[in-house]
């Protein structure tokens, strides 16, 4: 049965785009076999993929290919990328200097995704890296940092995404935002007793707008929230600005 939320044009739209990626040319029926669309379907798509500068027409014989305007639509894999690799050496520094691992995480659709750690660098680390790992929004500081300091529009796409919150919860989170804004970082409020914590604080552009948050995880038998935030929360915040800078000197 097909999902009511999808929308069939669209559907087919990128099952021709899938089936252009796989190789350099495909002919027409070659993209018919594959999609398993009509013929005349698959014509008027290819026609407008060409129409939008997405597909060209080599020739008769050797059918489509996909154009470069298609790389357009990895620049946010293309970002991770670039924001991983600013950020590895500031991280790696840190471990060294202070021995707590480090977790750099941006935003998915409905979760906060870790995209890098230095885990495996830290004598101290009880958990392993868990990269591309998808963390709840609401309880990790991870999350929190993100939802405290992001535009007030991206906050409501993000909520909407997990389904919303009733307005009991909704004021309780507006609360815990503004003090998490106010504070300038975020603990972690596990939903079961844990023996680990975690403190984040956000990376941004100079314009204000999110590039990642960044948590250091730690036993909660080795430190207080309040000896966390004495110790460790400006340097969090220097190595933050120190990766943001290093992010927009990646891109100039």
């Amino acid at each position: 049965m097909t999902d009511p939320a999808v929308i069939e044009p669209v559907r087919r739209s990128f099952a021709v785009l899938e089936a252009l990626s796989h190789r350099r040319a495909s002919t027409l029926v070659t993209l018919t076999a594959e999609t398993g669309l009509p013929r005349p379907t698959v014509v008027r798509l290819l026609h407008t993929l060409i129409a939008l500068g997405y597909a060209a027409r080599i020739s008769r014989q050797q059918g489509y290919r996909l154009t470069d305007r298609v790389l357009g639509l990895s620049e946010s894999i293309r970002f991770v990328d670039h924001l991983v690799d600013a950020a590895i050496p500031h991280m790696s520094r840190f471990t060294a200097e202070h021995d707590w691992p480090l977790y750099l995480a941006t935003m998915g659709r409905g979760a906060i995704v870790i995209r890098h750690s230095t885990a495996t660098q830290s004598p101290l680390a009880f958990e392993g890296a868990g990269l591309n790992a998808h963390r709840p929004i609401l309880n990790t500081a991870l999350g929190r940092a993100w939802l405290a300091f992001c535009s007030d529009e991206e906050r409501q796409t993000i909520l909407k995404e997990i389904g919303g919150l009733p307005k009991r919860r909704q004021q309780a989170l507006d609360a815990l935002l503004l003090r998490v804004r106010r504070d300038g970082y975020a603990f972690t409020q596990p939903l079961q007793p844990t023996r680990l914590q975690g403190i984040a604080v956000p990376v941004r552009r100079r314009d204000g707008r999110m590039l990642a948050s960044l948590s250091m995880r730690y036993p909660q038998s080795a430190m207080s929230e309040a000896e966390v935030v004495k110790r460790y929360v400006k340097r969090l915040q220097t190595l933050a600005r120190q990766i943001a800078a290093s992010v927009q000197k990646q891109a100039s």
